[in-house]
């Protein structure tokens, strides 16, 4: 590829060509002006046919035929020129913007835009049509604001990426919901029938060993439908939760009365929760699983200690769920929240659960992790966003 269709690529990956005004590139030329003293300055780009003056201050910018261009010469060395005068110069003595065709230009300076990946794009320039001594600062300052220019172009092109990038997600997003919504939808219709049958066999079925065969049958049809409810809900979280204010002491108090069956309230022991912006019915359900999970992984014949308190750090809130539990690994700790992980089958669980409370929580502006406890256990965390924030 010749160095003018690398510029070609690199020019149209910006989006910098289609004439819209940016105020950044505006300011910085007429910076440039200044800092150089002169009347005339101008962000100029080089395609493989055409200098394209993007950015201009003292005069209205215009495309040109690239062999007009006195930035070219620059663009092809990617070394800068500073001239007292350039139509003494052997090189610009009868270029168009030296002999009055297009402009009288004297004094010009012109520093190359290169990118970070060593493409050299253009110019950022200034001129007179009076000559003037070139000085160090004059040539320093223009160094700098040229690498300024290059930094406007690479935020607005990671800005548009990103933005790009977001679409894509929510797109994606929305495809996995209503994909997950249909493969729920197909999964539930023969589980359902299936359950239903083995509920009229066992009206029918007398013998002990036969029972317990249908019971079997039936848990593990139970199992499932809770596998493809936690699939679902990690499928659809993670959209935007809303700026309403959450009392994470309200939610949890509604989360240990929803585990009251399987947790005895005593068993918890809760300090100060903060407030938070978000949605309150997620925010309980991250509560809920994680004090859940704290008592399920209990140590064998002993009763869950569970702590639920939370700490102000750098902003935010982190919220910790404490445990005297079996613990996890330090090595495998990440793997918690994955989807599908799970580290000790001798639980009942489909291991959805952490991975749709770390989507919860990301989606809210936080994060979400694992750390051994010291004496034995874990202490799983999440951090918030503070209300006022």
């Amino acid at each position: 590829m010749n160095p003018g269709e690398t510029r070609d690529r690199s020019l149209a990956a910006y989006d910098v060509l289609d004439g819209r005004p940016r105020r950044e590139l505006d300011s910085l030329v007429q910076l440039a002006a200044q800092v150089a003293g002169v009347p005339f300055a101008a962000v100029n780009l080089l395609s493989s046919h055409s200098q394209h003056q993007v950015a201009t201050a003292g005069f209205e910018g215009t495309e040109s035929p690239i062999d007009h261009s006195m930035c070219r010469l620059v663009v092809e060395a990617g070394r800068p020129i500073m001239l007292e005068d350039a139509g003494e110069d052997v090189r610009f003595a009868e270029n168009p913007w030296t002999t009055g065709e297009i402009a009288e230009v004297k004094y010009y300076g012109s520093h190359p835009l290169t990118t970070p990946a060593g493409v050299t794009i253009g110019t950022l320039c200034v001129f007179d049509d009076r000559s003037h001594e070139v000085t160090p600062e004059a040539a320093r300052g223009l160094a700098q604001l040229a690498d300024r220019v290059v930094d406007v172009l690479e935020l607005e092109l990671a800005s548009r990426r990103l933005s790009e990038a977001n679409d894509r997600l929510s797109t994606s997003n929305q495809r996995l919901a209503h994909f997950a919504g249909q493969v729920s939808h197909d999964l539930k219709n023969p589980l359902t029938s299936i359950s239903l049958s083995l509920e009229t066999l066992e009206l029918d079925v007398e013998e002990p060993d036969q029972l317990d065969t249908l019971a079997r049958a039936r848990r593990g049809v139970d199992r499932m439908t809770d596998l493809i409810n936690n699939l679902l809900e990690f499928a659809q979280q993670g959209e935007a939760p809303g700026e309403d204010v959450v009392n994470l002491a309200v939610e949890l108090r509604s989360a240990l009365d929803d585990l009251a069956g399987r947790l005895a309230r005593e068993r918890v022991d809760v300090g100060e929760m903060p407030l938070v912006r978000g949605d309150g019915a997620q925010l309980r359900s991250v509560l809920m699983n994680l004090i859940d999970n704290a008592a399920k992984f209990a140590v064998p014949g002993e009763q869950p200690e569970i702590e639920v308190d939370s700490v102000p750090i750098d902003g935010h809130h982190r919220i910790e769920v404490r445990d005297r539990g079996r613990g996890i690994p330090e090595g495998k700790r990440e793997r918690v929240f994955a989807p599908l992980a799970r580290l000790d089958k001798t639980v009942e669980g489909s291991g959805i659960g952490l991975a749709t409370c770390r989507r919860i929580v990301e989606a809210h502006g936080g994060r979400m992790g694992v750390d051994g406890r010291e004496g034995g256990g874990s202490v799983f965390w999440f951090e918030l966003p503070r209300a006022d924030a």
